[in-house]
């Protein structure tokens, strides 16, 4: 049986009608992936795309020094699939590992692309979901380069304050491109006001 959840996903971008969305929600199976655990990994080719129903994944990929840095945070009702590698089906460059015990639905390249060619509803739902990924990655770039440390900690803790609960400190510092020291001053500076 599909997961309302899922189903209340795709009627949410107001594109999908309610028999779409539970039509789509069929084709997706469940999906768990353990705390620490990989849901992708580098060098592989992305075939999943993911539905994160609960649970909280971090992305990352290693720095030219064999650093890793993490590049994003996924929560609950959030799409997760790496989009160059998904689509142009090339090997991944980043991980993707589980903060916390993870349940969510999925469905395969194959399956994605069925869907895509027979139904214009998930058609105008997957553009939509591709357009405010592409937007949340310009605004992010366009931050690392005209706003400080603080405005980004302070942006970040503002949009998705759930990132402190489960991510270690050392994660959201590569994340917001500081060091952990400089994250700590912050967060001090910031807790006085």
């Amino acid at each position: 049986m599909a997961s309302q959840q899922l189903i209340h996903f795709f009627r949410s971008s107001n594109l999908v009608s309610l028999k779409a969305a539970e039509e789509i929600a069929e084709t997706f199976s469940p999906k768990s992936v353990k705390k620490s655990e990989f849901l992708f990994k580098e060098g592989r080719v992305c075939n999943d795309y993911y539905f994160l129903e609960s649970g909280f994944i971090r992305a990352f990929a290693y720095n030219t020094e064999g650093n890793d840095v993490t590049t994003n945070f996924y929560s609950s009702n959030q799409v997760v699939f790496e989009v160059a590698s998904f689509f142009n089906r090339t090997p991944l460059k980043e991980n993707y590992q589980a903060l916390v015990d993870c349940e969510g639905w999925f469905i395969t390249y194959e399956q994605l692309n069925k869907l895509f060619h027979s139904m214009q509803e998930f058609r105008d739902f997957g553009r939509s979901i591709l357009v405010k990924g592409f937007s949340a990655l310009k605004i992010r770039m366009l931050a690392m380069i005209t706003e400080t440390a603080e405005q980004r900690y302070d942006a970040l803790l503002k949009s998705n304050p759930e990132i402190f609960k489960h991510a270690a400190l050392k994660y959201i510092a590569s994340y917001l491109g500081i060091t952990d020291t400089s994250l700590s001053r912050i967060r001090k500076e910031y807790i006085k006001k």
